[in-house]
């Protein structure tokens, strides 16, 4: 691939990543509910990106390789707190916080654990978009799910791949 293709594949991720939870963000924040969005999606999702970041960081992969991982975690937190507070549920957040912390160490205690959690991430990411779906089906509306937020995913997840 052309080296200027493969640039702009890698810019345009970052540039999608960078805002990639606004559009949900905001729907949130506008209806002032959290209906039609999953907390246990968003939390498998958290958990697969956190095991990726986790992944990368311990074998000292280049920061371009996953940059974007840090930005759209920030948004996950931001968009969970949002979730929680929405939907009256403010004390799990310290839950939340001590659990995904404590597993970020506890990831690097022995290198099988990391490499079993990074090779379950896959399934991790495809769990938490069908529990998305599940909670979708359930409802029979889609609330404030932002259809904009996943096509830009769709969008890094094709870029990624076609760049790679």
């Amino acid at each position: 691939m052309a080296p200027p293709l493969l640039d702009l594949a890698h810019w345009s991720t970052w540039a999608v990543c960078a805002v990639i939870k606004l559009p949900q963000l905001a729907a949130v924040l506008a209806a002032r509910s959290a209906r039609g969005v999953s907390v246990g999606s968003l939390l498998l999702e958290l958990a697969g990106f956190l095991v990726f970041l986790r992944y990368q960081v311990y074998y000292g992969y280049p920061l371009q390789t996953y940059l974007e991982y840090p930005i759209i975690i920030a948004q996950d937190i931001v968009l969970l707190l949002f979730i929680l507070r929405f939907s009256g549920n403010m004390k799990r957040a310290l839950f939340y916080a001590v659990t995904f912390w404590g597993g970020w160490y506890m990831l690097t205690l022995r290198k099988w654990i990391i490499d079993l959690a990074m090779n379950l991430c896959t399934l991790i990411s495809a769990a938490s978009k069908l529990a998305q779906l599940r909670c979708l089906w359930q409802t029979k509306d889609s609330g404030q799910v932002s259809a904009l937020t996943w096509s830009m995913s769709a969008y890094t997840c094709a870029s990624k791949l076609w760049a790679t």
